[in-house]
């Protein structure tokens, strides 16, 4: 439980029933908040401010990192309706709790926090109190836990072991934490990318190289490097059909691949006579426990504590809520020098 903060009186804006930090309040009743509503087009909205019903709260937030899985719903994939709610898209939001509704613990009021909610594209979020994970005051002030808590749980269904041969596909923010957490366990790496400067960065943190492209010629460079074995533990990172099969080809007989890529945009071919024949077990890596997904979120929050280097290099770009548009499309064309940006509500227009 987080420490004990000292309670004010509530927000004139709020009712009775709210209790509200006093560092924050106002009279203000609204907020911004960005909104998609159509492909490709977000608006700043001023919206009503959220009120949290009985056992919410409502966190102020300090900033939301931006997610691949955003970007289906930005780039306008048929299945998605516009307008989207104000703020949505937005989960993976940390901030600090600025009021309680009536039934939540006194001790949250003040406390930062990371969000599991999907409305954190805006200046305030009501969320109930088991989505709240505690973040020290020590942690980072760019904190996106969510997609850390993603990453310690694929790193901990992948049972990498210290000597195991491991190859990760793909080098976004997944596939280079992954690759980072496998050197500090003293696995060897072999990390697979088409983007030069991701191989660049998976070598400095102690791995082997290789260029992701031509599908025969990358198998046949993990299976010079392994002595034509393969690899124990194969993570594919990417999502995409090519960067899959290349994982299936270089798992070695009796080992493990885990599939973390976000396939959302269509069906897959997989080769299930290989995957029968070497004897693998195959792991989706995505979480829908929420217990799992706090988990995970709470391993990140002491991981980035004990060392802020994760949120630096794994979060290289930061932009205003006024720029959330630019941050999408970065996010989707991956410039140099890109793995992954937050959209910093307290920014100011740039």
């Amino acid at each position: 439980m987080p420490q004990v903060k000292g309670a004010t009186a509530a927000n004139d804006a709020d009712p009775p029933s709210v209790t509200a930090l006093g560092r924050w309040s106002h009279t203000m009743s609204t907020m911004l908040a960005a909104q998609l509503v159509a492909p490709r087009r977000f608006e700043i909205a001023r919206v009503p401010r959220p009120t949290p019903g009985r056992d919410q709260v409502r966190v102020q937030i300090d900033g939301c990192g931006v997610c691949a899985s955003n970007l289906p719903a930005w780039s306008g994939r048929p299945w998605f309706s516009y307008p989207l709610a104000p703020g949505q898209l937005g989960h993976e939001g940390w901030g600090r709790v600025e009021a309680l509704g009536a039934d939540a613990d006194q001790r949250w009021l003040g406390q930062r926090v990371a969000t599991l909610s999907d409305r954190s594209f805006a200046e305030f979020d009501v969320v109930g109190v088991e989505e709240l994970v505690p973040l020290s005051a020590a942690a980072p002030d760019v904190a996106p836990l969510e997609p850390f808590g993603c990453l310690f749980n694929v790193f901990d269904r992948a049972r990498i072991e210290a000597g195991s041969r491991v190859a990760v596909v793909g080098l976004g923010f997944v596939g280079l934490g992954i690759a980072r957490l496998a050197a500090q366990a003293e696995a060897r790496v072999i990390a697979l990318s088409s983007n030069a400067e991701a191989r660049g960065l998976a070598a400095a943190m102690g791995a082997e190289v290789v260029a992701l492209g031509d599908r025969g010629q990358a198998c046949g460079l993990v299976e010079a490097l392994t002595d034509g074995a393969g690899c124990d533990v194969v993570v594919e990172c990417t999502g995409y059909q090519q960067p899959l099969d290349v994982a299936s080809d270089i798992v070695a007989e009796g080992g493990r691949l885990v599939i973390a890529g976000f396939h959302q945009d269509g069906n897959r071919n997989v080769d299930l006579q290989l995957w029968n024949w070497k004897g693998i077990d195959v792991v989706n890596a995505h979480e829908r426990s929420r217990t799992r997904i706090k988990r995970g979120m709470a391993l990140a929050a002491d991981a980035l504590t004990a060392d802020p280097t994760w949120a630096r290099l794994l979060v290289t770009h930061r932009f205003p809520l006024s720029r959330i548009g630019s941050a999408l499309e970065q996010a989707s064309e991956r410039p140099a020098g890109f793995v992954k940006g937050a959209v910093l509500t307290a920014m100011a227009t740039a």
